[in-house]
């Protein structure tokens, strides 16, 4: 025999695994500030963040405030839903006309999801395939500070480091210090010792 609808038996249901299962295959849950507009200062974003780690669930953000900027950063914060009201124009009489969106913010929203959804990309730092291509640019190699005769030792006055990154890494100076120069180096050259 099943069990009757009490607390009980929704608890019993909410706490097994099955039942969780359900909810996370069937539940997002909205955070909502209730005021028309919302007012920034009562939006509190990061309640969403609080709420899918409490509750196991993903999570969506029900926006009232004007414009499309916090929805995007909602996005940002993780949500899976947005809730954004949409007229055909705002001045209509009723409480939701000033907070909603007009078909080209609507489009703007849209589009302006999609790229920041493209842009957080995933949790993992790795340079990007189109960094590969910048890295000997912007990455710095040990240079001569200064003229280096041969046999001169190395030290900090007279070697740093600049771009392009392909010679010697900086984490090599630490190598250099204190040894003597196999060459000649003239002003801004690449070390190689």
């Amino acid at each position: 025999m099943k069990d009757k609808p009490s607390k009980e038996a929704l608890f019993k249901a909410y706490s097994s695994e099955e039942g969780q299962e359900v909810l996370r295959d069937r539940v997002t849950l909205l955070h909502c500030t209730t005021e028309y507009p919302a007012p920034l200062e009562g939006v509190n974003l990061r309640s969403m963040v609080t709420m899918r780690e409490a509750f196991g669930l993903s999570v969506g953000y029900s926006d009232h405030t004007e414009g499309i900027g916090i929805s995007l950063a909602a996005v940002a914060l993780g949500a899976a839903v947005l809730e954004k009201h949409f007229t055909l124009d705002r001045s209509l009489p009723g409480p939701d006309h000033r907070a909603s969106l007009e078909p080209l913010e609507l489009a703007e929203l849209v589009k302006s999801v999609r790229a920041v959804q493209l842009a957080l990309g995933s949790q993992i730092k790795v340079p990007s395939s189109f960094e590969w291509e910048n890295r000997r640019l912007v990455r710095r190699s040990v240079v001569a500070r200064r003229t280096i005769q041969r046999g001169e030792v190395f030290a900090e006055d007279n070697l740093t480091c600049k771009r392009p990154g392909t010679g010697l890494p900086p984490s090599d100076v630490w190598r250099l210090l204190g040894k003597p120069s196999s060459r000649d180096y003239i002003d801004d050259e690449m070390v190689e010792d």
